[in-house]
């Protein structure tokens, strides 16, 4: 097995396995999953109606081989402009397989063998399997430990030379937190300061999968609008709660400059192409303008954000009060998680250890869990939670 492979599959093992364990629970009609961000309840009606609205096909080439559907590159770029308020062009949008193919793009677009790009911790937990697969290095950089912002004084901290991208992502996973545009501002002058320093420009990747996913009217500032050399990935999996359903996109800042723009514009489709036919499959790229227009229920998923926030802080957690995404993200009592969702395993209630996010002193809880599963779930969460406090 190759170098990489190896090291792909080491950074990554701590999570196949737990998804392994988790996989086994389809059985079990009492177990009270909240680990991944699968859905728990049938799929919103609009979803199926889209698909079934473009399977029959209206061509003979209608299910030909399909790069980016200049339809969906349309509906992305009009879309992407309304939120943003930034001009967006179809031709800024490449199509590709979920949120995992645009990030895969990314880094073939814009990075070479060798060279380092910035994530943060605690984040999302394949970057760096991904990274590893695509010869690249990661270099890990520490949110805030008490408040989870972003700490841009630890990324400045992280770069050397041989950077080339830095990944961010809000809203973020598994904290909830979602960044202001100050954040990108202060963020955008580190950047060209040490791109000029090193001689080479250092990219931003924002990974945007939540963005329309969040709470008491937050507002949403991408990065875009004040890093020109940013890209941004996306992945309708998320808003739609089908992560089953892959379809993404991975888009330019219209900021960036024009030569550039150009070059990486022309650059889409061949690497799609090269990186295993990155594209999503026609019928779902064919559905992209009626599915722009879903969304997961907000009202429901506050509601369950609020009734399990609520009684777990009343019970003494400590939890970070998430501004987007669907989870929870909180201390454990007695500061062991692993013991923690042993403890909770037990009783039939599964949630993520930290582990998986290189933090051994927290979990993750994922709100698509039905509201009568956190109901059911509530008592054991506190006992739970009371036996540990007194351990420790």
């Amino acid at each position: 097995m190759s170098t990489r492979a190896t090291a792909a599959k080491a950074s990554v093992n701590i999570v196949t396995t737990f998804l392994a364990r988790v996989q086994a629970l389809a059985d079990d009609p009492d177990a009270l999953d909240f680990t991944f961000g699968n859905p728990h309840e049938m799929a919103l009606p609009g979803l199926p109606a889209a698909l079934r609205a473009q399977v029959e096909p209206r061509s003979v080439d209608w299910f030909a081989y399909q790069t980016s559907d200049r339809g969906a590159q349309e509906a992305v770029a009009a879309g992407l402009s309304a939120e943003l308020g930034l001009a967006f062009e179809p031709d800024d949008i490449a199509m590709t397989q979920g949120a995992f193919g645009a990030i895969s793009l990314a880094f073939a677009l814009l990075a070479d063998a060798g060279d380092e790009v910035v994530i943060p911790v605690p984040g999302w937990f394949c970057y760096e399997p991904i990274l590893h697969a695509a010869n690249l290095v990661p270099v890990r950089a520490a949110l805030d430990t008490e408040t989870f912002d972003l700490d841009v004084d630890a990324i400045a901290r992280a770069i050397t030379p041989r950077t080339r991208i830095v990944i961010v992502n809000s809203p973020a996973n598994p904290t909830g937190r979602v960044y202001p545009k100050a954040t990108w501002d202060a963020l955008a002058s580190v950047l060209d300061d040490a791109s000029r320093t090193h001689g080479r420009r250092i990219w931003l990747l924002s990974d945007e999968p939540y963005r329309r996913i969040r709470f008491d009217g937050i507002a949403f500032a991408s990065p875009a609008g004040s890093y020109p050399w940013t890209v941004i990935d996306y992945s309708f999996g998320k808003v739609l709660l089908a992560p089953g359903q892959r379809l993404g996109y991975l888009a330019l800042s219209p900021l960036v400059p024009a030569d550039e723009r150009d070059e990486l514009r022309a650059a889409f489709m061949p690497l799609g192409l090269a990186i295993g036919w990155g594209f999503p499959d026609a019928v779902m790229q064919y559905s992209v303008a009626a599915l722009e227009k879903l969304s997961i229920d907000m009202a429901e998923l506050t509601r369950k954000r609020d009734r399990m926030y609520d009684a777990l802080t009343a019970a003494g957690y400590e939890i970070t009060r998430p501004e987007g995404t669907f989870y929870l993200w909180g201390r454990a009592p007695g500061g062991d998680a692993q013991a923690f969702c042993d403890a909770l395993e037990a009783r039939g209630v599964y949630v993520m250890p930290g582990l998986l996010f290189d933090q051994p002193h927290h979990f993750r809880i994922s709100l698509t869990a039905t509201m009568p599963t956190i109901e059911r779930a509530i008592p054991h969460l506190l006992d739970v939670g009371a036996e540990h406090d007194q351990d420790a």
